[in-house]
């Protein structure tokens, strides 16, 4: 009887390895073609691997929790037509034996890895689990299994990652050890702070994802000082034509007609008139970015935030938007979403009026320098000037926001970005027809 090996197929380039959350199928288990056997997660989205044959499942590689790298067989599947023997042979550039990728901006190591002792297998510690990638990091790095040991992990169970390891290593050549200084980052065996429990208190675990998020968001206050600027923005032009459009929108394009499209469309003008909003810090070296790649944040049911990426909006016309951020937030909510649709965004919108938000401080989405916050709109009395003087009105505003890395954005190009893009929102073409 054949027999076909499943492997962990490419899933985006950034995604080197994934973690087995949950098996579909037991051992034993007859399985279709296409047919989902396994859920599994990365650091950025989760997923599923689905059989590339019939038959019936006969060996289960690894078990829940493990980590696999990209290309490595995790299951055996044995097929029911009684061909030949048909092993599928991992991809040369995803196998376990690729050379370690390059560091990301900002984590790139400057000497030369020949020129760094290899610490030998046997000397990683057996008490806690390291994946293949980063006992090949650690390897080339010279780093210990003490050394190991003290560094924080982020990952499951307090796994290291290897953004973890790659910012240990940066940090070191800087002369600043993580393991030397107490770390934000850190999920310790012992609290920071003691928490008295009264027994009548829920203790709710985090989630893989919730973990990643608060990861992230530390890391990010500590990366980048943060500064919001605020402006109010009249959106009478905008909230006029969405009402007398929307239904017509949904009838011939069978989405819904949201101001994200509109917000996106005026962040990519306002990028174009002050580039130097939408860079990224690596070192001493400012990244100007040649696309305006948006973020949108999508909140998911399960509580949890995602931001999926608009890309190349300065290049797409409004209904373009509309028709990929619909998309990009119906696959978002189902858990669609492939990796490398959450990666290399340049600068990201959040929309805190959908909750009600007035207004709000985001964190920075790193390695970006600048997020939008938009506020819920409100009718309010304003004061406007005509010929025959000042009049109060009630007038539909939300009020704006930029959060900006002080690094490389000082207040006045954050103040002329912000404003630039106040004025394309107020005047808005409310003449254009779907």
């Amino acid at each position: 009887m054949a027999t076909v090996e499943i492997v962990v197929p490419r899933l985006g380039e950034s995604v080197i390895e994934v973690t087995i959350t949950r098996w579909l199928k037991s051992e034993g288990d007859l399985v279709e073609t296409e047919e989902a056997l396994v859920e599994i997660a990365t650091d950025k989205v989760d997923s599923e691997i689905v059989s590339t044959a019939s038959g019936k499942l006969l060996k289960k590689i690894f078990n829940e929790g493990d980590v696999v790298p990209v290309g490595k067989v995790f299951a055996v599947i044995e097929a029911g037509d009684g061909t030949q023997s048909d092993k599928a042979v991992p991809d040369p550039i995803t196998a376990v034996e690729t050379p370690v990728p390059e560091p990301q901006p900002g984590n790139r190591p400057t000497e030369s890895l020949e020129a760094i002792p290899v610490v030998p297998e046997e000397t990683f510690s057996q008490s806690r689990y390291y994946s293949p990638l980063v006992r090949n990091i650690a390897r080339q790095e010279g780093l210990s299994f003490k050394e190991l040991d003290t560094i924080p992990g982020t990952g499951k169970e307090d796994r290291l990652t290897k953004q973890d390891i790659l910012e240990y290593i940066s940090g070191k050549k800087k002369g600043d050890s993580l393991s030397d200084k107490p770390s934000a980052l850190a999920v310790r065996p012992e609290p920071i702070v003691q928490v008295f429990n009264t027994g009548e208190d829920r203790i709710i675990e985090m989630d893989r994802v919730r973990q990643l998020i608060a990861a992230h968001m530390v890391r990010s206050v500590q990366t980048s000082p943060h500064v919001t600027s605020f402006v109010e923005i009249d959106m009478g032009r905008i909230v006029g034509w969405r009402e007398k459009n929307k239904d017509n929108f949904l009838k011939k394009y069978g989405e819904k007609l949201t101001f994200t499209p509109i917000f996106i469309e005026a962040i990519a003008k306002a990028v174009r008139d002050y580039p130097m909003i939408n860079v990224s810090v690596d070192g001493t070296k400012i990244l100007v970015h040649s696309k305006v790649n948006v973020g949108m944040a999508v909140a998911l049911p399960g509580g949890n935030l995602i931001v999926p990426v608009v890309r190349d909006a300065g290049n797409m016309n409004l209904f373009g938007i509309a028709k990929t951020v619909n998309d990009l937030a119906n696959r978002a909510r189902n858990n669609k979403l492939v990796p490398d649709e959450i990666s290399g965004g340049t600068i990201s919108l959040t929309n805190l009026g959908s909750f009600g938000t007035v207004m709000g401080t985001p964190i920075i989405n790193q390695p970006q320098t600048a997020i939008v916050a938009v506020g819920a709109i409100k009718k309010r009395p304003v004061v406007i000037e005509t010929e025959e003087g000042d009049m109060i009105t009630i007038r539909p505003v939300m009020i704006g926001s930029v959060t900006f890395d002080h690094r490389v954005i000082d207040g006045a190009l954050g103040g002329q970005f912000l404003n630039k893009l106040a004025q394309y929102l107020e005047q808005f073409d409310n003449t254009q027809t779907i």
